[in-house]
């Protein structure tokens, strides 16, 4: 009988620990604290398919940090999720940094989220999310701002 998440994912999306992950590097999702190396995934990135960062509370921002590293240093394209100390207020700047699904227990949160991906029309600094910043929008009057 196959294995199945609490979300009813195969139990192959089910995130090992990293330090479980570290013996078996050919499992497809890690979770990581905001301790762990993330540099340690670089070889790994193209296959895997969920990488899970933790908020150990809401005012400890180092996974914002290796959110950075996993999506523009070295190139990672699948699921980053964010859980632990997620808070609404918070979830423009995880979008801007890469992370694009989210655990919650706080209430209002799916709602949350739905208005954040559209919240603010301009951006200021350029990040992993693709949106052109308001400086290049400035100088370029040919490109709009992208929603």
């Amino acid at each position: 009988m196959p294995l199945f998440s609490e979300a009813g994912l195969p139990a192959s999306y089910v995130p090992l620990s990293f330090s479980d992950w570290q013996q078996r590097p050919e499992w497809p999702a890690v979770s990581l604290a905001n301790t762990d190396p993330v540099e340690d995934l670089a070889p790994h990135v193209g296959r895997l398919r969920l990488i899970v960062l933790n908020f150990p509370k809401f005012s400890d921002g180092r996974a914002y940090s290796q959110a950075r590293l996993l999506r523009g240093r070295m190139g990672y394209r699948g699921e980053l999720r964010a859980t632990g100390g997620v808070l609404i207020d918070q979830i423009p700047f995880m979008l801007r940094c890469g992370f694009d699904s989210f655990e919650s227990e706080q209430k209002g949160f799916e709602e949350a989220l739905a208005k954040a991906r559209t919240l603010f029309s301009v951006v200021y600094q350029p990040t992993e999310d693709g949106r052109i910043p308001a400086s290049r929008l400035r100088l370029d009057h040919t490109v709009a701002p992208t929603p």
